[in-house]
């Protein structure tokens, strides 16, 4: 055997190992989260017993307890009507803006992107405040309609941004060889532009519904009825109770709301990943 072949056989061997250690640790907390939703509660807390294996027999309390005694299934709905509101609500608004910017804008153009990408930076404990007189005067408080209204305030910037650097890779010729064929800019853009731009598209849908699943501080501010509650702020306030913790359900609503979103990553993972580096590259 060669030195060449040894040398890529030696290279694969290394790649391989590194996949498996980061493997190992990415599924090392949905394996966990499996094993606690499972365990019984003597086996959850006996210091004694392997945490990482079943010393008992399973049982499915933890999963009653969530699905009858709290209304996450409640929460579960609120979060993905907001998540697509919101999604629909910054497509509609980043779509336009970042194409403006991209063709229509000049070399401010760039400077325009990068100061409404500062503004996602903001963080959101020192905007709830004057947010929280909007929502008032419009009498969306303690109605998901607060955080379908607040929650687009971070989305729209960072997806113009991203958006951006997808517009300015297709080649302007393009564009204008559709309008020179009859189609007005309006109809280039949405015939031809948005379609060539699948993949920095879906990166914002899915970069926006998970932003949406995990936000907590506007949630936590402007909601405060058990029913109108978004999963990420419905599970800490209901599944700890003074200084008790079902860990158990805690990590059941943890696995079912992770495990669909960690799916959809996976399915699309080429797409999200050339929609976060085509603005580079090119």
């Amino acid at each position: 055997m060669q030195r060449g072949e040894l040398r890529e056989i030696r290279n694969k061997l290394v790649q391989y190992a590194v996949l498996a250690i980061f493997a190992v640790l990415l599924a090392f907390p949905f394996y966990w989260m499996v094993i606690a939703t499972f365990k019984q509660n003597i086996d959850l807390y006996n210091v004694e017993n392997n945490p990482f294996k079943f010393n008992l027999p399973p049982t499915l309390d933890h999963l009653k307890l969530l699905f009858f005694d709290t209304r996450y299934v409640r929460w579960l709905g609120n979060t993905a009507l907001v998540g697509v509101l919101v999604v629909a609500i910054t497509l509609a608004f980043a779509l336009p803006a970042a194409y403006a910017l991209a063709r229509l804008a000049g070399r401010w153009g760039q400077r325009l992107g990068i100061g409404i990408f500062l503004t996602y930076l903001i963080p959101p404990t020192l905007l709830f405040i004057p947010l929280s007189r909007v929502v008032a005067i419009l009498g969306l408080q303690d109605t998901i309609w607060s955080v379908v209204l607040v929650d687009p305030s971070f989305t729209i910037p960072f997806s113009i941004w991203l958006l951006m650097g997808f517009f300015k890779s297709i080649p302007k010729e393009l564009e204008d060889a559709a309008m020179v064929d009859g189609l007005t800019r309006f109809g280039a853009f949405v015939k031809l532009v948005v379609p060539i731009s699948t993949s920095g598209i879906l990166t914002v849908v899915i970069f926006t519904f998970t932003l949406v699943t995990q936000e907590f501080v506007y949630a936590l501010t402007f909601i405060s009825p058990e029913s109108q509650q978004m999963v990420g702020v419905g599970i800490p306030i209901f599944l700890v109770r003074g200084d008790v913790y079902f860990w158990g359900s805690l990590m059941a609503a943890c696995l079912i709301t992770s495990l669909p979103i960690a799916l959809l990553y996976n399915m699309f993972l080429d797409r999200f990943i050339a929609g976060f580096t085509v603005g580079a590259i090119k």
